[in-house]
């Protein structure tokens, strides 16, 4: 078990959790899976797709991208 001392390693093992999530869920989807920072939440991985066209708060929010790795040309 890992113990976080302070903040600023929580804040960036959260991080790279939730980059870890958007990499493995862009492995098989159309679309972007997106990292955003929430103020009240951390970071969150969410998929494009879920949103729709995403709202220009979102857009700001996001912090990392992982792009769709499923090709619709077969």
């Amino acid at each position: 078990m890992q113990t976080i001392t302070n903040a600023a390693a929580a804040d960036n093992a959260a991080y790279f959790a939730a980059v870890a999530c958007a990499e493995r869920r862009a492995l098989h989807s159309y679309f972007d899976q997106h990292v955003i920072q929430d103020a009240e939440l951390g970071y969150l991985a969410i998929d494009e797709g879920d949103y729709g066209a995403l709202s220009t708060t979102m857009i700001d929010q996001i912090v990392y991208t992982a792009h769709g790795g499923m090709l619709d040309e077969y």
